[in-house]
């Protein structure tokens, strides 16, 4: 009998896919052992830059939507209170510094009561509800009280003031005087609710800005006669939402 040779010890077959490189005695220590390897001033060159790079990223994270959104404010600000320079610049007067803006503001409330009080007039005679005869009601008493008030703001301050309606005032007043029954009720809410809705951002504009006491009242009782009248007039139940926007001037 020949002899028997031992066998063999048996490898286990392994895919040349997945052998790997042998790691390096570095490559194979955890993060905390690394940075324990580490000589102290290392480490602390390392923490430094650690903390710059997050500050640096918060910073970046923080100014990013600033610089592609910060200007959209402003500018639907300033779309909502559109108002005209005379270019007459600012006068001093015994109330305080009157700007451009605050003449403007003192002819918008006159322009208001001009097709306003027509309108509410209309209200009074064609509303079909009690709803809009209260809202028509609203806007003669308003705008009969502010009327006087800037008549009497632009006499002492020296404004001119126009005497009628604008062209497109006049022809919001063509709308109303077409219209009978229920169709005049839900014209007359939606046209007098927009064009309150802008002049309001006007009036907080103004009462923000101006320095002249007399224009600073006026815009105080201004701000809380148009609320009113925002007020009653979508107590109709008539004012579509939300408005076109379109109507920037009163």
């Amino acid at each position: 009998m020949r002899p028997v040779r031992p066998l063999r010890s048996v490898r286990p077959l392994q895919s040349p896919h997945s052998s790997r490189p042998s790691l390096s005695p570095l490559s194979s220590l955890s993060s905390l052992s690394f940075l324990r390897a580490l000589s102290p001033a290392a480490q602390r060159t390392l923490g430094t830059g650690l903390v710059v790079f997050s500050l640096a990223a918060t910073l970046l994270a923080l100014l990013i939507p600033v610089y592609l959104f910060g200007g959209a404010g402003t500018a639907a600000a300033g779309a909502r209170t559109a108002w005209t320079d005379d270019g007459e610049g600012t006068r001093q007067t015994p109330s305080g510094p009157l700007t451009a803006l605050d003449r403007d503001f003192v002819r918008r409330v006159r322009l208001a009561g001009l097709w306003e009080k027509p309108a509410g007039k209309l209200a009074l005679e064609r509303g079909t509800t009690d709803a809009v005869r209260m809202a028509g009601e609203h806007l003669v008493d308003g705008h009969t009280e502010l009327d006087q008030r800037s008549a009497d703001t632009a006499g002492t301050l020296g404004v001119s003031l126009p005497e009628r309606p604008s062209a497109e005032q006049q022809g919001w007043l063509g709308q109303l005087q077409a219209s009978r029954g229920a169709a005049f009720d839900r014209v007359f809410a939606n046209l007098v609710r927009a064009a309150h809705g802008k002049v309001f951002g006007l009036v907080a504009l103004v009462r923000d800005r101006t320095a002249n006491a007399l224009v600073r009242s006026l815009a105080t009782r201004a701000n809380t006669v148009v609320l009113d009248h925002i007020t009653v007039l979508e107590n109709t139940g008539l004012v579509d939402f939300p408005h076109s926007g379109d109507n920037e001037k009163k």
